[in-house]
């Protein structure tokens, strides 16, 4: 479908056999594409014909053939490492059962990245008009048994990319339909890449004024210590997997981290209930990762341990909302 003047268009197309959801603003010649039944993941970002997200793959079919982390992947319902095979909510001690076999483990058999990474979601709303293009898609967590006895929280996810002026919103909808509170550690690991200029040369912008400590684990040990970064840097061969907060925000509560080369700038905004973020930007790979967090890694444990304070929850029978946006320039 597309609005009255044509200029953005929203649609079910079929790649490689594969159904997906095609964003469009035409005046910006911008595209996003987006594959619910991998994930509910923006596979592909285009500017002027140029990827804004970073991809291992040339096609779709050798992402569904081989699921890995690429576009901007959805971390729930823990976002990246939890210190040990279980976790606390509300007082509670859970314990992970790794004979489901529906979780990964670090280098530190540490678990990683929560279930839902490449989990089928359904669209239930693809609609144009003349303010934007727009996809909405629903995952009823409550409904997979081997979650539930993960993380035995009822609730549904509802996510919302918007294509707005050449800029992508992703709203994120959770109800907890538990009859008690339901912690929030989720985030987004997205990767972006900057391709007219080489990885020494990007200039990195984070507006951070904390590190978190992290330990040899890579998990935080409760500890926070001045940002040892400049504000603005070049990259060069700085390599970083460290979590940041305490972010500086503007007059609409925003928080910008970006990412630049010679022309081409991705600025990625925080809405106020993203207030960590992991920035992920390993030797020899040219992409960097910004990663919206509602809390910093290993939450759970951390706030039973009495080593933080900024875990956020939903009431029983409530919900949360929150957004953050992808402003490419140069492109």
């Amino acid at each position: 479908m597309s609005d009255a003047s044509s200029r953005y268009s929203a649609q079910k197309i079929m790649v490689d056999g594969i159904e997906v959801v095609r964003l469009a603003d035409s005046t910006k010649n911008a595209e996003l594409s987006v594959v619910a039944s991998l994930g509910n993941n923006p596979y592909s970002f285009k500017v002027n014909g140029k990827e804004v997200f970073w991809s291992p793959y040339k096609t779709l079919a050798e992402f569904k053939a081989k699921p890995t982390q690429l576009g901007n992947p959805f971390l729930a319902p823990w976002a990246n490492r939890i210190d040990q095979n279980s976790y606390y909510a509300n007082g509670a001690q859970y314990h992970l059962n790794p004979d489901l076999k529906n979780y990964r483990s670090d280098g530190f058999s540490q678990p990683i990245h929560g279930l839902v990474v490449f989990a089928e979601w359904e669209v239930i709303k693809v609609e144009a008009s003349a303010k934007g293009a727009r996809v909405t898609s629903r995952l009823d967590f409550w409904k997979h048994p081997k979650w539930m006895a993960q993380f035995p929280f009822a609730h549904t996810l509802e996510m919302t990319y918007s294509l707005v002026d050449g800029a992508v919103e992703c709203e994120t909808y959770i109800v907890n339909h538990s009859f008690e509170p339901m912690p929030v550690s989720i985030a987004f690991h997205a990767y972006y890449q900057i391709t007219d200029a080489p990885r020494s040369k990007w200039k990195l912008s984070s507006s951070a004024k904390e590190q978190v400590v992290l330990n040899d684990k890579l998990t935080p040990t409760g500890a926070k210590k001045p940002n040892p970064f400049p504000s603005t840097m070049e990259l060069g061969s700085t390599i970083l997997d460290d979590v940041f907060t305490t972010l500086d925000r503007d007059a609409k509560g925003m928080a910008a981290f970006s990412i630049e080369g010679e022309k081409q700038k991705i600025t990625v905004l925080f809405g106020e209930k993203f207030p960590v973020s992991v920035i992920y930007a390993p030797a020899g790979r040219n992409f960097i990762c910004f990663e919206p967090m509602t809390a910093i890694t290993n939450a759970f444990n951390l706030a039973q341990a009495n080593k933080y304070r900024g875990l956020q929850s939903i009431p029983a029978q409530g919900d949360w909302r929150e957004s953050f946006w992808i402003v490419p320039t140069g492109f």
